[in-house]
């Protein structure tokens, strides 16, 4: 493809895909039709150039609409926001959702990562490879995980047009699989979502006390179960209060990172530079994860008022929500959520008539586990390739559009809820003095429960395993998901906080819980995990992008030879892992080498 305004020109649909986002254009500098006043001077190009976090949303425009993104499409829109199309095709090309080559309308993704690769993901695969030939209007891609792992082997088909048509096949057959490619309208509708909790209806639940039991999308029913208690007592509480009672609760992070959320909030509130932004980090893309989707698609009310208090709490007006790209009735849960919300007064320019604005932006991600890290999320949202940023300066200075920003996951600010309505004491009480609260924990693989887990902090691996009817011949747990560590059968005694999980050598991360029994190749699972690594990393830096990709083929090569002849490759990896933990820019090449490093010394996978 040109890298500059060539003379490819979009079709009709392509440009009507656009200026439905944006609106008509003004002059012909934007696309419009020449004048004699535009031969004069140039109009529009600075209030254009403020739109360039308008990228993301107009290249998911044009996909969705055609299926790809042409060079006529792609020079239309740069057109319309002023941006250079050298940097609009990077961007385009960052994420594995878009093409920028033909492609057929419809496109089926099948999930080949971990835990649907443990129940049968290449025999899936093979068999619609099979069924689906090169002539079928249907092109079949294999890829990372898509956030169904409690119902795996997962499918997803989307169809481009207006509207664009979704379907999800989970467990999928072959013969569902390809029923959702070929008729999507026509697929079975996914199960509730209470099928993914299987404590829903229980008492004592925190988080998960209303999947299952409030209608989703009803804010009726929402209030009627508590809903918008808390932000009434956030305030009656001021900014300041609400602060100090998430700070005296203990609340931490719950994406992985355990960073106190009441110092964050209070770093960000009391930075003199505005506008201030909120930011939930909805891009849950690491492997075996899939609480967040869950929260959004049984309690999408919840969301909405937990970013409510986070953003009056610090100060920001304007929250964004970045939702993975996978996630199809979650974003429409969420949409009508907001626009509820908007229309009864819980969102807008006077929220609850308390003079507070506040409102809330979906923006889709397409499919980039790197976006989970919170500046190459901010840099998504902007317009640029998901690339992380060096810190410092950290978000809460200089974050979102060069302006503090807070940022959380859904879990973390679904959490606020509960230490507003009970008070941070009562809070604090549930759990550890070093990790408190409840903790959602996401478990699949072998078990006959798959699905999403509340438990207090302190609880051991062995009794969530238990909930979750661990099978006979348990070879290995993966805790964190693909950035995490195994642990052998012999350690379900380990206390599942942060501290515990510590002191054992391990990770707790973001609460992934995959259990393999014998009948799961051990090499094989290392290899996946190493490509997952190298197709996620985004190639910024050296240590990553090289170290991703000599790790994937040092373990190639040991899953052909085990043993004394494989020690070279094992020293190798090694000194790999230690670089790229050293020397890599953000999360992903610092923990690349997590997993294999723990089968190796923990499990003895090459011996």
């Amino acid at each position: 493809m040109d890298l500059h305004f060539g003379d490819s020109l979009p079709t009709d649909e392509e440009r009507a895909a656009v200026d439905a986002l944006l609106g008509p254009p003004d002059s012909s500098w934007e696309g419009a039709d020449r004048s004699d006043a535009d031969l004069r001077w140039a109009r529009g190009g600075r209030r254009a150039r403020d739109r360039r976090d308008l990228l993301l949303p107009g290249l998911h425009a044009i996909n969705d609409r055609i299926g790809w993104i042409s060079e006529g499409a792609l020079g239309h829109l740069c057109r319309r926001l002023t941006v250079p199309p050298a940097e609009a095709y990077g961007v385009a090309t960052f994420y594995a959702m878009f093409s920028v080559r033909p492609r057929p309308a419809t496109v089926l993704h099948l999930c080949t990562d971990l835990a649907c690769a443990a129940a049968g993901a290449s025999e899936l695969c093979a068999g619609v490879a099979a069924r689906l030939g090169p002539d079928s209007g249907v092109q079949v891609e294999r890829g990372p995980c898509l956030g169904l792992c409690e119902r795996a082997p997962a499918a997803l088909a989307v169809r481009a047009g207006d509207p664009v048509r979704t379907a999800v096949a989970a467990p999928a057959t072959v013969e569902e699989a390809v029923r959702a490619a070929d008729a999507p309208d026509s697929a079975p509708e996914e199960p509730p979502v209470a099928t993914a909790v299987p404590q829903a209806g229980r008492e004592g639940l925190v988080l998960l006390g209303r999947v299952g039991v409030v209608d989703p999308a009803s804010l009726d029913d929402y209030r009627a179960h508590g809903g918008y208690t808390a932000l009434r007592r956030a305030f009656a509480l001021g900014p300041a209060g609400v602060i100090r009672e998430v700070t005296d609760s203990g609340l931490v992070g719950r994406g992985g990172a355990a960073f106190p959320t009441g110092r964050k909030w209070q770093a960000t509130a009391s930075q003199p530079d505005h506008p201030h932004h909120l930011v939930c980090n909805a891009d849950e893309s690491e492997p075996g994860t899939f609480k967040d989707r869950v929260l959004m698609e049984g309690d999408p009310y919840a969301l909405v008022e937990a970013m409510t208090i986070a953003g009056y709490a610090t100060g920001a007006h304007q929250g964004h929500l970045y939702l993975r790209g996978e996630y199809p009735r979650a974003l429409r849960r969420l949409e009508h959520a907001i626009a509820q919300a908007r229309a009864r007064g819980f969102l807008g320019d006077d929220v609850l008539g308390r003079g507070y604005a506040f409102d809330i932006e979906i923006r889709r991600g397409a499919g980039a586990y790197i976006c989970g890290e919170e500046t190459a999320l901010f840099n998504s949202i902007e317009g640029y390739r998901g690339e992380p940023r060096s810190k410092p300066p950290f978000p809460v200075e200089k974050g979102l559009f060069g302006k503090p920003t807070v940022e959380n996951n859904v879990e973390t600010l679904v959490n606020v809820l509960p230490i507003l309505t009970m008070g941070a004491p009562a809070y604090a009480a549930i759990g550890t003095e070093g990790s408190t609260g409840p903790k959602l924990y996401c478990v699949s693989g072998s078990v006959a429960r798959p699905g999403v887990y509340e438990l207090p902090f302190g609880a051991t691996l062995g009794e969530l395993l238990r909930l979750a009817g661990v099978r006979d011949g348990l070879r290995a747990v993966l805790l964190g998901g693909a950035a995490g560590g195994f642990v052998r059968p012999d350690e379900l005694d380990i206390p599942l906080t942060f501290e515990g999980t510590r002191e054992a050598g391990t990770t707790l991360g973001s609460g992934v819980v995959m259990a393999f029994d014998d009948s799961v190749p051990l090499p094989r699972l290392l290899l996946r995990i190493a490509e997952f690594f190298r197709e996620e990393s985004c190639g910024q830096c050296v240590p990553c992008r090289v170290g991703t990709v000599r790790q994937e083929e040092a373990l190639r090569r040991i899953t052909e030879r085990t043993g004394a002849a494989a020690a070279g490759d094992i020293a190798l990896l090694r000194e790999i892992g230690r670089a790229m933990r050293d020397a890599s820019i953000c999360g992903l090449g610092q923990t690349a080498w997590n997993a294999v490093e723990s089968a190796i010394d923990r499990l003895g996978a090459y011996t």
